[in-house]
This record gives structure tokens, C-alpha cells and sequence, in this order.
């Protein structure tokens, strides 16, 4: 019974500190988690987690760790989940968030309805905000198919203010010059330059309703980055909402009032700027071969099979070292590159 409960433990994830009978199963656990020093940590006993909903599952959840539940409770910071040494740290203490550094604009857009029962989303009014918050671009934006819903109730949007609003093509033509910053389009494809990264919550829909593309390797959307997801494996949004009021404390989207693109692109914006300070190991995720604006290397490259003796003779913790997230982290924004 011990000699058994001994290489279990010797089997055990570093990472998720799951138990596995026999090592090669533990490769291959590391193969398919994803493990890496880019997800969010316990403060506490150090476990790693897919999302930050998960580690507040697992602080705060229906069945904590119980040692993990009472540190948090007394030193925790309920939005960024941190666990501070002292109760008099934990009330001076403000969560991470990096300062403006240039490069980045957010875009917000709001939606009114066309088709024949108003459910087809056309966009109405479009928001360029910069890192300090201030706005850049704003413009109601005439669709060019007809209205029939205009959502007053939370748009605030009237038929006058649109009509002599300018064209998609106009607005798309706009947002897409102060992105680029003078950058040609079909250099901005393979290689950043002057071309700003672009903040939202999902981008895709936005641009899709101005008719533009992006760059993916230049998008960071609260939407889609796992840190920010639910804790299925199914890799469910969250909304802009909730993560506003959870991660930033503060509420957007109220009822009862008119809803600006200005108040999403400065959530969205907050939010990732709250991503990019948290505290990761910047040298594990570029030995790991995640390079600013590169995609991650895949479990194949990290735990290659011709390799696969030579793995299970390794630790769990050098595991750990090998393996790699399947997500570009937006801490590495904060890495100093030339261009």
C-alpha cells in the first residue's frame, strides 16, 4: 500500500498535482494538458488552473481546498485572486495593471437590427479608444441594408442620428488607418511594425459588421482568451459584462440606460491591460518557443513521441519546464521587442 502510494505520488502532475499509476501516462497527461507557467496559480499550494473562473472554483467553489479557502478568505483579493502575506497587506494592496504603453487601441461597435424580425446585427455607431482611455474615432455609422429594430432601449440609437451618418465602408476605412498607423496592409499581415494592436470583445463580430479584417496575431479579445473563459472544456465566452464586475469590480450594461461603445472599449481595455501585468514567467514561455506575436509550439513539438523513454525518465517538474500553453499569453505584450 505505501510502496503503491509512493509512486503515485512520483507520478504526480507538478502543475495540477493530478495522480497517475504508471509514468507514461503522466507524459501523456502532459502532452494533452497544456500546462505552463502562463496559467493562473493558486498563491496558496501553487496548482495550476485552464482559467481564472476556475481558480476562483477552486478558492471559493463548492468544495475549496479547505487550507487554500481559509488563506483566501482572510488575505484574499476577490478580483485579481491573489493571496496577500498579511491582512494589512490585502487592505493596501490594488491589483496589477501595467501601464499605457503605447501600440494598443480598443474598439467597441453597437449593433441594431435589420431583417424581417430585427434579429440580423447591423452596426450603428463605432468607438476608438487609445490606452488612455481617450477617445480617438466615434461615429454613428449608417448600415446599408435597412433598420428595422433599433434597439432604443439599450442602443439609445434614433432614426436621425442616422441618416447622414457615413457609410460601413467609411467607418471600416477610418478604424482601419489608425490601426495600420501608416503601415502598409500586406506588411502588417506577416510582421507588426507600426501597426497597433487592436483590444475588444468579440473582434470578429465587430469587424465582421464593419466588413474588415485583422491580423490575428494583432487581436486581443476578452472573449476569446482563455484566462478569461468559463471553466468548461468547451471553451464557453464569458460576457463583457460579467467579467467587468468580476475582474474589474465595477458595472457596465446597466438596465434602464443607453449603453456606449465607449464603456466596452474602456472595459475591454482595462481588462486587458489587467492581463498583460499578471506576474508569469516571461523566460519559461520564450524557452518554450512563444515569442512575442508567435504561435505557441505544438504538444507534438514539446513531448515528441521518438522521445518518449527519455520523458518518462524525466521529473515532473522538468516536465513542467517542457510543457507549453496553446494560447499566445498577453504578458509577453510587455516584453520589449524591436522592430
Amino acid at each position: 500500500m505505501d510502496s503503491s502510494s509512493d509512486a503515485h505520488r512520483r507520478n504526480r502532475c507538478a502543475a495540477c498535482f493530478r495522480e497517475f499509476k504508471k509514468k507514461e501516462h503522466l507524459v501523456e497527461h502532459m502532452r494533452t494538458s497544456l500546462h505552463s507557467p502562463h496559467d493562473p496559480r493558486c498563491a496558496v499550494c501553487g496548482k495550476h488552473c485552464r482559467s481564472l473562473d476556475a481558480l476562483r472554483d477552486h478558492l471559493t467553489g463548492a468544495l475549496p481546498k479547505p487550507e487554500c479557502a481559509a488563506a483566501f478568505v482572510s488575505r484574499g483579493c476577490e478580483l485579481c485572486l491573489d493571496v496577500l502575506p498579511t491582512d494589512t497587506a490585502r487592505r493596501s494592496h490594488t491589483c496589477p495593471r501595467s501601464p499605457p504603453a503605447g501600440g494598443v487601441l480598443a474598439l467597441g461597435c453597437k449593433m441594431v437590427g435589420a431583417g424581417s424580425d430585427g434579429s440580423l446585427d447591423v452596426c450603428a455607431r463605432v468607438c476608438v479608444v487609445d490606452e488612455q482611455e481617450r477617445v480617438v474615432f466615434e461615429s454613428f455609422v449608417k448600415p446599408q441594408i435597412p433598420v428595422t429594430h433599433y434597439r432604443y432601449e439599450t442602443t439609445g440609437i434614433r432614426p436621425e442620428h442616422l441618416r447622414d451618418a457615413m457609410t460601413p465602408k467609411q467607418a471600416a476605412r477610418r478604424v482601419q488607418e489608425l490601426l495600420l498607423n501608416g503601415e502598409p496592409a500586406w506588411k502588417a499581415r506577416s510582421s507588426r511594425g507600426r501597426a497597433r494592436i487592436l483590444v475588444g470583445h468579440g473582434l470578429d463580430h465587430d469587424l465582421e459588421a464593419l466588413g474588415m479584417d485583422y491580423p490575428a496575431y494583432l487581436k486581443r479579445d476578452t472573449a476569446r482568451y482563455p484566462p478569461l473563459m468559463k471553466t468548461s472544456n468547451s471553451r464557453l465566452s464569458n460576457s463583457l459584462k460579467y467579467l467587468t464586475l468580476t475582474y474589474l469590480g465595477y458595472s457596465i450594461q446597466a438596465g434602464g440606460r443607453h449603453q456606449h461603445p465607449y464603456d466596452d472599449c474602456v472595459a475591454a481595455l482595462r481588462l486587458y491591460r489587467r492581463m498583460r501585468a499578471r506576474p508569469h514567467s516571461r523566460d519559461a514561455g520564450a524557452g518554450a518557443g512563444v515569442g512575442p506575436h508567435a504561435p505557441p509550439p505544438t504538444a507534438v513539438e514539446a513531448f515528441p513521441a521518438w522521445r518518449q523513454r527519455e520523458l518518462e525518465r524525466m521529473s515532473p517538474e522538468e516536465l513542467l519546464q517542457l510543457s507549453t500553453t496553446d494560447y499566445y499569453c498577453w504578458c509577453l505584450d510587455a516584453t520589449p521587442t524591436t522592430t
